[in-house]
């Protein structure tokens, strides 16, 4: 009786990896065209094409806002 309570308190026994083990193994690697198409370029001109369309957006609505901002103005100064 006694050596088995000592095997309980001081044997630890890995039932997480027991329960667990074949759900570890991570997503399914997806097969699609266009997913083999980015990996296969290591996802550069992903991260290139996604800043580009930041930039572009950032550089047209300052461009916008810019116009629309000189237009204020002249009315501003017509005003006077």
């Amino acid at each position: 009786m006694l050596l088995f309570l000592f095997s309980l308190l001081f044997v630890q026994s890995d039932t997480l990896t027991q329960a667990y083990s074949d759900k570890w193994d991570g997503p399914m690697p997806d097969e699609s065209a266009f997913s083999s198409l980015m990996s296969s370029n290591d996802m550069i001109f992903v991260v290139l094409g996604v800043s580009l369309i930041i930039w572009f957006t950032l550089l047209g609505y300052l461009f916008i806002t810019e116009r629309k901002l000189s237009r204020l103005e002249k009315q501003f100064e017509n005003s006077k």
